[in-house]
């Protein structure tokens, strides 16, 4: 059986066509002026920056009491309890607070998202005292938001290796 017109015209139209698809599809070659696309950051690196901004956002905002600026860090599941707590007796943006310093000591990946680590000095009339907290940070959607505050632990290094801390402002 000899293979008619039609059939060779066909073939020879696909295989003319074929190196612009392949290119297309990116396997063929494309613009050799452009460099490949690097990622901006390493997704654990990027994790880790983004938790250090929203915390230390969150600490500035305590030490200014600015409470709107604290709200604004929190994941939206997280925001009503604030509003009620926030300015309340223990709460973190209560007057009779004062938050001389605080610095972020540690940042580390955990279980329910990034677990960052800080000392805050808060004072209540004449007494100031040192407090360990971890804030869980996690990504919701394309942003990312605080999705928790806890008691820390018992004091840890003062410096881990690579953190350096970041005084409050």
């Amino acid at each position: 059986m000899r293979p008619t017109h039609r059939k060779l015209a066909a073939t020879a139209a696909g295989l003319v066509l074929l190196p612009v698809t392949l290119v297309g599809c990116g396997i063929g070659g494309g613009a050799k002026d452009e460099p490949p696309a690097k990622p901006a950051r390493a997704p654990a690196e990027e994790a880790a920056a983004r938790s250090r901004e929203r915390v230390q956002a969150y600490l500035d905002a305590m030490a200014a009491k600015d409470v709107a600026a604290g709200r604004s860090q929190l994941c939206a599941l997280l925001h009503d309890g604030f509003d009620l707590g926030a300015t309340g007796p223990n709460g973190d943006f209560a007057d009779h607070f004062q938050v001389p310093e605080a610095a972020i000591t540690d940042i580390r990946s955990g279980p329910l998202g990034q677990e960052v680590s800080v000392s805050v000095s808060v004072t209540a009339g004449k007494r100031t005292v040192a407090r360990p907290l971890v804030f869980t940070v996690t990504r919701d959607g394309s942003d990312w938001c605080i999705a928790g505050e806890a008691p820390g632990g018992p004091a840890a290094s003062p410096t881990p290796t690579g953190v350096v801390p970041s005084p409050a402002a």
